[in-house]
């Protein structure tokens, strides 16, 4: 069983995001993201744990997902916020690398640093297929092993200080 992810706690979000860029300024006018790994409070709370514990340092998206969700694709050096199977703002992530694939075009060093699973291509390449097609069914959106584009990224935690990447 699965539960359905709630929405995201946005004034807590921006306390989360406030408090970072106090202690971390940047760029005015950024306004990051507030996202979930997964597609269910179950699945973002057990990816989320991967994050915080150092062991998942990627992530890929349909790129077809920003569009039909209205949500900007990354951006090298932009920040995004993840939260918990509650809704709760969590970590602060910045991405530091961007590529745009297909399927086939994932790697074993990438499959390793998404950090899910045994951290093999071939079980990324499993999990990864059912994610997407559950996905794109829900969105109305086409798959496609072949041509479907992929949003391969990786990402430090720079929020909160004792989650950090070194």
């Amino acid at each position: 069983m699965t539960s359905p992810l709630p929405e995201p706690d946005m004034v807590a979000a921006a306390a989360m995001w406030q408090a970072y860029r106090d202690e971390v300024p940047g760029p005015d006018g950024e306004h990051p993201t507030v996202e979930y790994f997964g597609d269910s409070a179950e699945l973002a709370d057990e990816l989320l744990a991967l994050v915080l514990e150092g062991q998942k340092r990627a992530t890929a998206t349909l790129f077809a997902e920003f569009e039909a969700d209205g949500q900007p694709v990354p951006q090298i050096g932009g920040h995004w916020i993840a939260c918990d199977g509650r809704g709760t703002p969590v970590a602060v992530l910045r991405s530091t690398e961007l590529r745009l694939g297909t399927l086939e075009s994932v790697d074993d060093a990438f499959a390793y640093d998404e950090g899910e699973g045994d951290r093999t291509r071939e079980s990324w390449v499993r999990s990864h297929t059912r994610y997407w097609q559950r996905g794109a069914e829900a969105r109305g959106i086409r798959w496609s092993e072949q041509e479907s584009e992929i949003v391969f990224e990786r990402f430090t935690v720079v929020w909160p200080p004792e989650h950090r990447t070194p």
